[in-house]
């Protein structure tokens, strides 16, 4: 939690360069574009919104293709990445690489 604090403490988004913030759970993955200068989410997808069973890796990728989609939709080209206090390691870095590939830069 200290981690997660001092991270939010320098990482900041707004509506040119929302904050695409990750959050992991044991069973889950969630992914939001929050413009924080007005405390909007702009955007946001986990894997409960897919009916279909998949393996982690490939809802992470998911997740990742339609937050871009939703940013591209809005007209936004940059984003922040905070990912909350997690290695950028497995599903965290596959959400980011797949984003990355849709041409979302950080």
């Amino acid at each position: 939690m200290r981690r997660h604090r001092r991270i939010r403490a320098r990482i900041t988004g707004n509506a040119a360069r929302p904050r695409l913030a990750v959050f992991r759970s044991n069973k889950h993955m969630y992914a939001q574009l929050i413009d924080d200068e007005k405390g909007h989410v702009l955007a946001s997808f986990s894997d409960m919104n897919f009916k279909a069973k998949e393996k982690k890796g490939e809802i992470s990728k998911e997740i990742g293709k339609r937050i871009a989609q939703a940013a591209k939709d809005q007209k936004i080209g940059a984003i922040v990445f905070d990912r909350s206090g997690y290695k950028y390691h497995g599903h965290v870095k596959v959400l980011a690489e797949e984003i990355r590939s849709q041409g979302i830069e950080f």
